[in-house]
């Protein structure tokens, strides 16, 4: 008998009952929770989300601000907020907004406890040294996709390298999240279309991961309808579906926080940073590759089976091609580029450096559950194919 473990980590998860005057019921959980404690408040912009810290300061909570979080934040943002809580010594570490003030803080987590620990000593997957033994972590996200407010990652960019760097341990998980939907009410068009793809790859991979189980699959299977029926009228501006994709994420969150992710994922971390003509946006990444990658891995008879599981479970023809045809359909109605040389990658550029981009992604901490192994050359060659959009033949 095939011996199943599964890791779950306990998190206080704090959803949907918040309804109207979010900023209201938000501040009267935050002050009654944490009064008596020194806080620190990550953002990445001041009262970006309606909430400013300053009901803390009113309530006697000893509070500290650290704002200006980047997006993709760097590993400079990360020690320079890590110096700041080690001067203000937080009890608890409060971050609210999207993804990168939520990643940058679970980042500075890490420097603020052990401040001789170095980045590099933080990369390999679940090393960390253990946590909490200044600070506990609450997360309030604003945007639907990264769930990092449940989760066990971080995302990192060394700009020096131009590379993204996933950082891995259920040491950084938070211990409190509040998502709450009227959050991500104000989100543009954009940051709805690339965070909706975003979650949708993570739940994907998330069911044909090499560690996909039991207690992941039904949250997976749930988050991918969610976004299946609700993304599109949510870019168009319909509320009731963005409450549910900012469930939906979340659930996401809470399926590859155990089964890990693919090389759709490695392969948008090595290419995020990594070109002149721009940045590619994270969520952008992971729409245009997905099709490509679910076509690579369906060559594997087991992963073969589960993308025709989940195109069945949406109602599609049980085919690999008709699941791949709906996220082409959902990039096209959203206008994310299919292919990289649509999105603007120049050719000469794309070939100098997609040889090291390859490897880079292949030693990425994603691609060890792919569900179909891959190398530097193979890699190169599927990158190649994305960048022309060719249909795979390998």
């Amino acid at each position: 008998m095939e011996e199943e473990m599964c890791v779950m980590t306990k998190i206080d998860i704090f959803s949907g009952f918040l309804g109207a005057g979010k900023t209201t019921l938000i501040k009267k959980l935050l002050t009654e929770a944490y009064k008596g404690e020194q806080v620190v408040l990550i953002e990445h912009e001041f009262g970006e989300i309606g909430i400013d810290g300053g009901f803390l300061k009113e309530a006697g909570i000893e509070t500290k601000l650290f704002e200006n979080v980047e997006p993709d934040p760097s590993v400079e943002t990360v020690m320079k907020g890590a110096a700041v809580m080690r001067e203000f010594e937080p009890d608890w570490i409060i971050s609210m907004g999207g993804g990168s003030p939520i990643d940058a803080a679970k980042a500075m987590w890490v420097f603020y406890e052990y401040p001789e620990c170095t980045f590099e000593e933080i990369l390999t997957p679940f090393s960390f040294p253990e946590l909490r033994k200044k600070a506990k972590f609450c997360a309030i996200p604003s945007t639907s996709g990264t769930a990092t407010e449940v989760t066990a990652f971080s995302v990192i960019t060394d700009y020096a390298k131009g590379i993204k760097y996933p950082l891995a341990d259920f040491n950084i998980t938070p211990d409190v999240a509040i998502v709450d939907p009227e959050l991500a009410e104000t989100m543009p068009k954009h940051l709805v279309a690339y965070t909706g793809m975003d979650a949708l790859t993570h739940a994907v991979e998330a069911y044909v991961s090499t560690l996909h189980g039991t207690f992941t699959d039904p949250l997976a299977l749930k988050a991918i309808q969610i976004v299946n029926d609700e993304l599109t009228k949510s870019y168009d501006g319909d509320m009731a579906s963005r409450e549910e994709m900012h469930y939906g994420q979340c659930l996401a969150g809470m399926a590859f926080s155990n089964a890990l992710l693919g090389i759709v994922h490695s392969m948008a971390h090595k290419t995020g940073a990594a070109f002149s003509t721009g940045h590619i946006t994270h969520g952008l990444a992971n729409a245009m590759y997905l099709p490509y990658v679910i076509k690579y891995n369906a060559k594997e008879a087991e992963a073969k089976k589960r993308y025709e599981t989940i195109a069945a479970y949406l109602g599609l023809e049980a085919s690999v091609d008709a699941l791949c045809n709906r996220i082409v359909e959902l990039n096209n109605y959203m206008g994310i580029p299919n292919t990289l040389k649509e999105f603007g990658i120049k050719e000469d550029e794309f070939k100098e450096k997609i040889s090291e981009i390859a490897k880079n992604a292949v030693g990425d901490a994603c691609t060890g559950s792919n569900p179909r192994s891959i190398d530097p050359e193979t890699m190169e060659k599927l990158f190649t194919y994305i960048y022309e959009g060719k249909e795979e033949d390998f």
